[in-house]
């Protein structure tokens, strides 16, 4: 009996969503494919009416505007959402996201429906007091294997004990509800390598700083361990690109050793990918394959677009091969 031919890999072209689209948070629901993500109105604070850009796939590679997501929650909590993200517990879908003022006084707060497409109504609750902490961003849910959520998210760390570097670094918590964490969470990775600095000399908190960022965290289970993604540099420019810390349980510790030359899953190529970041990581069409769903700006560095790219599991760790962005 003659062996069936093996099934094709899908070719695509990245951008997969030609308009400003960062941040890309995907999932499946009922064989649909969803992207949610912070668009150009969202990142620069002139937002109205609805909130945050969604798309929707049938074949995970051509994407159509869905709707957009989250009616607009007080005004007094700002006008800069960024980075939502969604978890679905049964039959609710709860979207997560920050909002703020500028670049600076960012909350976690969480909106709630009854459908994929929204609308997200803002349930009035604030994931992590800001006393605690005044900048919260990018938070990601996780569902363990034993049915336990995670949040992880981006805060700031203005402590340099162990060699870490001041700035914006990976933090987590276990979920006591889909609507409240158990805790203000505990650290899971901080800048430590020269190609993730952000600003020399910013003035942040009061003083001048040398500052750093590791920026949307993305958990990820593969073969037993814990990986957890993030975007390092700074989002503006083509230092920005992807690397990952490793564990073997999911709070840590997590190592992200062995990057200090620069970002190992995706970095800027010259001509051809420019700030590569802020990443999902899902199963393709055919529930084995699995691919990165990230951002990168186009040739003008004037927008920032959806990309997926195949994910690699290598002897060396996860790599990706980019597609260059069609020029």
């Amino acid at each position: 009996m003659a062996l069936a031919a093996p099934t094709a890999r899908p070719v695509h072209a990245n951008p997969v969503y030609n308009t400003y689209f960062a941040d890309p948070f995907v999932w499946k629901h009922n064989d649909i494919y969803y992207a949610i993500g912070t668009g150009a109105l969202e990142a620069s604070g002139q937002t109205v009416g609805k909130i945050f850009p969604l798309l929707q796939s049938t074949d995970f590679f051509t994407w159509q505007p869905a709707s957009s997501a989250l009616v607009r929650p007080d005004p007094k909590l700002g006008a800069n959402f960024w980075a939502p993200a969604v978890a679905h517990k049964d039959g609710t879908f709860y979207l997560y996201y920050s909002v703020g003022h500028g670049d600076q006084h960012h909350q976690l707060r969480v909106a709630a429906s009854d459908s994929p497409q929204g609308p997200y109504e803002d349930l009035g609750k604030t994931l992590i007091d800001a006393r605690a902490c005044d900048f919260v961003i990018d938070p990601h849910p996780f569902l363990d294997d034993d049915g336990q959520w995670y949040m992880f998210f981006a805060r700031d760390f203005l402590d340099t004990a162990e060699s870490y570097r001041a700035g914006t670094g990976l933090a987590a918590a276990r979920m006591r509800s889909m609507t409240e964490l158990a805790d203000e969470g505990q650290t899971i990775l901080r800048a430590r390598s020269d190609w993730q600095r952000f600003q020399s000399k910013r003035p942040m908190y009061g003083g001048v700083w040398d500052w750093h960022t590791l920026e949307g965290p993305c958990p990820h289970k593969h073969e037993g361990k814990y990986y957890c993604f993030y975007s390092g540099g700074r989002w503006e420019n083509e230092s920005y690109g992807t690397d990952y810390g490793i564990a073997d349980s999911i709070l840590g510790p997590y190592s992200d050793a062995g990057n200090e030359n620069g970002a190992r899953v995706l970095r800027s190529i010259p001509n051809q990918l420019r700030g590569p970041g802020h990443n999902t990581i899902i199963a393709g069409p055919d529930g084995e394959t699995d691919y990165i769903v990230y951002h990168a700006w186009d040739k003008d560095m004037k927008l920032r677009q959806m990309c997926i790219d195949e994910l690699q599991w290598t002897a060396d760790g996860p790599r990706v091969r980019a597609t260059p962005l069609v020029r």
